[in-house]
């Protein structure tokens, strides 16, 4: 599917270079990994593909890289169509999930391999090397070897390579999938504010969708080798276009509804139906654990049957009095005291939603 008019790319131009995949088909044996994929990235933006596994946005990031060729259709960067150029004369950077750091070399060794190849002579490339490490937080760290460093200090050596050959285009592929989750969060702001200060245009795949939404100025979803939607994060989780998109980013319910002019009744709520709706009769409602609210009341229509503290919010889980079971995500200081067994009232928010078939 094409990319729709409301996820136009970014028309700031930055430093980077457009990307456009065209068309691309990519068949292995009677599996079609992508199927017409059509994506264009603007000049200095960062694109997430999110997915799970066997989708194809790995497929298309390695067709990007020359490191793959398709069955079908064209890659242009900058304008020009590279289809049939060799991976190493791309010009673009790549970090992986492995690290890939050369264990007999120090850190700065590691950043300069790239400017080596390109004979950079060796001022200019400890310059630039120390630069990037600078860049990523590790300039003290520049004479130490890969087995000294942590999970997410190597990682950010990987970054530094990268980007000292100043790629036309950076290529990220799981690269925080190995860390854990602290060191992970801490390293993919770290990428954001790396990338936005190089303005590389990049294409970050991965299948963590907090990922995703955190890092990209778009994000697009892909199902069986093609895109359900891209768009900016916040539109993307408030308006899904399918129910593959909502089922897939954050957490949704599921419930009963009845559409009629262009709005559904959900738990006795009217609610504004998205695009690609039902438009007409029954049907089930995706709605959002923000959009239920809830609020002790010893009258209530719900009784809580569990409650996770996660921070600054509470998740709730409730069953109303005709069977209905809901999940609540709300501010915690709104729900203090309530605990597994109290009985609440529940509202919904009348924020619009996606109605499927029933």
């Amino acid at each position: 599917m094409t990319e729709p008019a409301t996820s136009a790319p970014r028309e700031d131009a930055g430093r980077g270079v457009q990307v456009r995949l065209d068309g691309l088909t990519r068949v292995f044996g009677s599996v079609k990994a992508l199927d017409g994929l059509e994506l264009t990235l603007a000049p200095g933006e960062l694109v997430a593909l999110l997915g799970p596994s066997g989708c194809g946005k790995t497929t298309a990031l390695r067709i990007l890289a020359g490191l793959d060729t398709a069955t079908s259709g064209r890659v242009f960067v900058g304008g020009t169509d590279i289809s049939g150029v060799a991976a190493h004369k791309r010009d673009m950077g790549m970090v992986f999930q492995a690290y890939s750091l050369f264990p007999h070399m120090t850190v700065r060794h590691n950043v300069e391999f790239g400017l080596k190849l390109r004979g950079i002579d060796g001022g200019k490339r400890r310059a630039r090397a120390m630069q990037m490490l600078e860049l990523v937080g590790l300039e003290s760290q520049s004479d130490r070897y890969a087995h000294q460093l942590s999970g997410g200090q190597q990682q950010r050596v990987a970054l530094a390579r990268a980007l000292a050959i100043e790629p036309s285009v950076l290529l990220l592929d799981e690269p925080l999938s190995a860390l854990d989750a602290k060191v992970r969060a801490q390293l993919r702001d770290e990428i954001r504010r790396v990338q936005l200060e190089v303005g590389t245009t990049t294409l970050f795949v991965t299948h963590d969708q907090e990922e995703a939404l955190a890092l990209a100025d778009r994000v697009g979803v892909m199902r069986a080798g093609r895109l359900e939607q891209i768009a900016p994060p916040e539109e993307l989780y408030s308006k899904p276009r399918t129910e593959f998109v909502a089922e897939f980013v954050g957490l949704t319910n599921r419930l009963p509804a009845y559409v009629s002019g262009g709005a559904a009744t959900v738990a006795g709520s009217r609610l504004p139906t998205l695009a690609g709706s039902v438009e007409e009769g029954r049907g089930t409602a995706l709605v959002r654990p923000e959009q239920i609210h809830v609020r002790a009341d010893t009258d209530g229509n719900a009784v809580v049957s569990a409650s996770s503290f996660l921070g600054a919010i509470s998740r709730l889980t409730v069953t109303t009095d005709d069977g209905a079971h809901l999940v609540s995500q709300i501010p915690r200081t709104s729900v203090q005291g309530v605990t597994a067994g109290d009985r609440v009232a529940v509202l919904i928010d009348p924020a619009p939603v996606l109605v499927i078939g029933a």
